[in-house]
């Protein structure tokens, strides 16, 4: 790993369908070992659909991985299936509010009490929040008066080619 791109962490999103087939959690390892990746810079990032299925075997799987240095993140929190039992149940290092909520986090006093609430309790148990579709300075404004501190979205870039990163992790000049 180049020193300058060491503490990055790459996310990946997965589906349900890819997280239960038969050989993810060892096709995941290997292709780490493969690349000669730090498992600590890689983290999944799981749907609330996920949920729907063999619960045991979806936290068993996440433990392994978990136990090797993968991180997990619950994407689009709060749109899904979840159950707030969940969120203590599972292994997760990281919620994301969806962008639905933090669309009209300005505007609509129920989407911005939703994000406070997230916020506070992701807080109390110990996960971290990335804030997810932030356009504007005033929603970053208002996720970070109320604490949050990682987001995503067009106020920050738009998505773009993979050979594009080195010259945006190392601009001219």
């Amino acid at each position: 790993q180049h020193k300058t791109t060491a503490h990055l962490t790459i996310a990946v999103n997965v589906s349900a369908r890819q997280f239960r087939q038969a050989g993810f959690v060892a096709e995941v390892l290997h292709t780490l070992q493969q690349h000669n990746a730090d498992p600590k810079n890689l983290k999944l990032e799981l749907t609330e659909s996920l949920l729907l299925g063999d619960i045991e075997d979806t936290i068993a799987r996440m433990v392994q991985l978990k136990s090797e240095g993968v991180g997990f993140a619950l994407d689009d929190f709060g749109t899904g299936y979840s159950s707030l039992s969940y969120l203590k149940r599972l292994p997760l290092d990281q919620v994301k509010i969806d962008q639905s909520f933090v669309r009209d986090v300005l505007t609509d006093p129920n989407d911005a009490a939703i994000v406070r609430t997230i916020l506070a309790l992701a807080t109390s148990l110990d996960l971290q929040v990335v804030a997810e579709g932030v356009e504007t300075t005033g929603q970053l404004g208002f996720l970070r008066l109320h604490g949050c501190e990682a987001f995503q979205g067009y106020l920050f870039g738009r998505p773009g080619p993979v050979e594009d990163i080195d010259a945006y992790l190392h601009p001219a000049g």
